[in-house]
């Protein structure tokens, strides 16, 4: 029977998103149930497209990120693929009709980081939008579920949020980026001169993103709304963590928040979510 093999998938989807980040797999648990498999598909689909980018440094990875894209539309086609993670995004794009357009824009940033360059403000946008800013509106599309007026209205908080905690990543891995893959995401600057001045103009926009994402965050559906500002807390004590580090060390390791810390920031969300205290 299919349904015991989609099973299988979502939970594959399921286990990537624990294997790869806590932060979001306790946002996903504080979902509506209803939700939950679908953005775990969705996560797992865009971490394994960024895994054949960033990782499989002995492998063809043209060659994979093409096959995983024509994998991808086949299977969306078909309404199945023998890749469980393939097998469990397509349903959610088939479920919600997830519009093509965001899915191709993703990839293409996937493929904009086979190639070692240092991104120029054009480029670096157009990375953004489909690295980030899309899979917050892929996100977006679920929790809206068929709501078209409601998902317009919270599209550009969406693509902030998801703009934000791309950023926070490139300056959390800003030393890994560079000296290994030989990536420099922020436009025109340079990082063999990088320091305190250079890295609070880049907090000063992330921040912006962060202002702009918690207005739209107060206006999700209640299905939604927890989970999203979990996601948002950890992500935001994360930025303040790297606010708080001198640009030296920034470029030595990569700042983490510890799991005791994002249990403590659960409770505390909680807290904060119950009395409408959303800040």
């Amino acid at each position: 029977m299919k349904k015991i093999f989609d099973q299988v998938s979502i939970k594959c989807s399921q286990l990537t998103t624990r294997a790869y980040s806590t932060s979001f797999s306790l946002g996903i648990q504080l979902l509506d149930k209803s939700l939950r498999n679908s953005i775990h598909s969705i996560y797992g689909y865009v971490r394994f497209a960024d895994e054949i980018v960033d990782t499989f440094h002995d492998f063809n990875k043209e060659e994979l990120l093409e096959r995983f894209k024509k994998d991808t539309f086949i299977a969306i086609e078909e309404g199945i693929s023998l890749n469980p993670i393939i097998n469990s995004f397509q349903a959610t794009v088939n479920r919600y009709q997830i519009d093509h357009s965001l899915i191709t824009l993703f990839l293409n940033s996937m493929a904009m980081d086979l190639e070692e360059q240092e991104f120029k403000k054009k480029n670096f946008n157009e990375y953004i939008l489909g690295s980030a800013e899309v899979v917050g509106l892929m996100c977006l599309t679920v929790f809206c579920n068929g709501n078209k007026q409601q998902y317009e209205d919270l599209k550009p908080f969406a693509m902030s949020l998801g703009a934000a905690f791309q950023k926070v990543n490139f300056l959390r891995d800003i030393n890994a980026d560079y000296n290994d893959l030989g990536r420099s995401y922020f436009p025109n600057v340079d990082l063999t001169k990088f320091d305190d001045n250079v890295k609070t103009k880049i907090e000063f926009d992330i921040e912006r993103d962060f202002e702009m994402a918690k207005i739209g965050i107060k206006r999700l559906p209640k299905s939604s709304r927890f989970g999203v500002y979990l996601a948002y807390v950890y992500y935001l004590a994360l930025f303040n963590k790297i606010k708080n580090t001198p640009s030296f060390d920034i470029m030595k390791v990569r700042i983490r928040v510890p799991n005791n810390r994002k249990y403590s920031l659960l409770f505390l969300s909680y807290l904060r979510y119950r009395l409408n205290i959303i800040k």
